[in-house]
């Protein structure tokens, strides 16, 4: 089955387009999407043409991706629309051209899930760096309007308190680490963003997601997030490895795809912006026990295996503020007991 036939899912992307009316300011204009077929770029991709469908002028969509087969696979008859263009594209290839300019680029393309950053750190680092460099390039010698990166908040590093992050707050990381290339390589891609706009104009904007879920995940998607709703919707309990203590900022993926089109619109060029929803900042047990919740399926405990553990995160808190973020008129439309309710909703009717 089709996420489009989910009726909750088109209602939560259109209170996303209500909620979010500049997303109209891009009508007529051009996107380049990479990553298009992940977690979070295909639900931006989604927002976009549930515009399309409902909108006179249509926001033309390049999806870039690795394989055309998998694009025609998650979007289905949309890929037919004349606003929908599949370009092939490789993160870790250091050559980008494409005869046509778009007005806007969504670099998306990474290694972000802990299973390949510890399996492919070489392809981690690379297909941050690499990847987003030709884009920037091609940027340089296209009038593409602006180029957003999508980071991660794992460029903030060890905290000791509490707190939410804010921009500009840094802490220690430990480069000999190779679990670390995939925060080193989104540090150094930042850098990369500011420094082609010093150097040649380029003009960039950087946003900094928290921890997205959502029913956008892929099946091996080995986010933990994602392994427990997909398990919740299927019935079955969910097992949990940690004490659970660890603290970060949930957002449900619309809600994530919203603020990245803000960012887009309306982000101070050279910028970087937290995605963090306030009313979703919960520790990792706090997600289980709202996941085992909406599906009424037991928690359970089990020691990790030293496997599972080179895949763990390594900040206790990743919990981001999003005030710059609220400033520019974003505001979360689902606090974690809906998004994590609507989640395993819409998995279940995908018959996951």
């Amino acid at each position: 089955m089709s996420i489009y036939n989910s009726q909750l899912w088109i209602k939560d992307i259109d209170r996303i387009i209500v909620a979010n009316p500049w997303i109209s300011s891009l009508a007529g204009k051009s996107v380049l999407i990479t990553g298009v077929g992940g977690l979070v770029c295909s639900a931006i991709a989604d927002i976009i043409i549930r515009f399309n469908e409902t909108h006179d002028l249509p926001i033309v969509i390049f999806a870039a991706g690795r394989s055309e087969e998998r694009i025609k696979e998650r979007f289905g008859a949309y890929t037919e629309r004349s606003y929908f263009r599949y370009i092939h594209y490789d993160a870790t290839n250091p050559n980008f051209d494409y005869p046509l300019s778009a007005d806007y680029i969504i670099q998306g393309a990474s290694n972000s899930a802990p299973d390949m950053i510890t399996r492919e750190p070489v392809e981690t680092i690379l297909s941050n760096i690499v990847g987003l460099n030709a884009l920037l390039n091609y940027a340089k010698n296209r009038s593409v309007q602006r180029v957003l990166y999508i980071s991660s908040s794992e460029v903030y590093g060890a905290k000791e308190d509490n707190e939410p992050y804010k921009e500009g707050q840094y802490g220690y990381i430990d480069i000999l680490r190779s679990r670390n290339s995939y925060s080193e390589g989104k540090r150094a891609a930042e850098t990369l963003c500011v420094s082609y706009s010093e150097e040649y104009g380029v003009d960039s904007v950087i946003i900094r997601p928290g921890h997205i879920y959502g029913p956008t995940a892929i099946k091996n998607d080995n986010h933990v997030s994602s392994q427990w709703a997909y398990a919740a919707a299927r019935g079955d309990n969910i097992v949990m490895k940690s004490d659970g203590t660890q603290l970060r900022s949930y957002v449900y993926c619309l809600d994530s795809a919203a603020a990245i089109l803000t960012v887009l619109m309306k982000g101070e060029r050279s910028q970087a912006y937290n995605i963090s929803n306030p009313e979703s900042v919960i520790s990792i047990k706090q997600m289980a026990e709202l996941l085992s919740k909406s599906a009424r399926v037991e928690l359970k405990m089990e020691l990790p295996t030293d496997s599972e553990k080179k895949g763990f995160n390594p900040m206790s808190n990743s919990s981001l503020d999003s005030s710059s973020l609220i400033e520019l008129g974003w505001q979360g439309c689902f606090d974690a007991e809906t998004g994590f309710a609507h989640t395993v909703q819409i998995l279940k009717e995908l018959e996951c």
